[in-house]
């Protein structure tokens, strides 16, 4: 029973909304909290919140550069696994369409890629 409490908490973890939404995201590359903040449309601490129980479960990993911090997936295979749910939910009707992460610049985030893309356009 131990395996299938360990199993019981990876999906405990991914089982909300914005969660998965993050890691919807995350699939597409890495992202620091603003552009995160940005598209999930929430305040900075309660990204946070959400991420640390992903980093917690082992399901997200973040590298520092700086006072920046930047997430990415911890297993590629998370992707697949949201591809697989958002198939099995798409032939029960129910569609989940996800919408790109944005790309830099997003507006106040003082990453330096969105920095850089600010610059670029000015």
């Amino acid at each position: 029973m131990k395996g299938y409490s360990a199993q019981s908490d990876l999906l405990k973890a991914m089982a909300h909304p914005v969660r998965l939404r993050i890691l919807d995201i995350l699939s597409q590359g890495e992202a620091c909290v603003c552009h995160l903040t940005a598209v999930l449309k929430r305040r900075q601490p309660y990204v946070s919140q959400q991420l640390m129980t992903l980093r917690e479960m082992g399901l997200v990993s973040d590298r520092r550069d700086g006072l920046m911090v930047y997430y990415s997936l911890a297993d590629e295979r998370i992707e697949t696994l949201l591809t697989l749910t958002r198939e099995m939910l798409r032939d029960s009707g129910v569609m989940i369409d996800p919408a790109p992460a944005p790309k830099a610049p997003v507006s106040g985030c003082p990453c330096p890629k969105c920095e850089e893309a600010a610059r670029r356009a000015a």
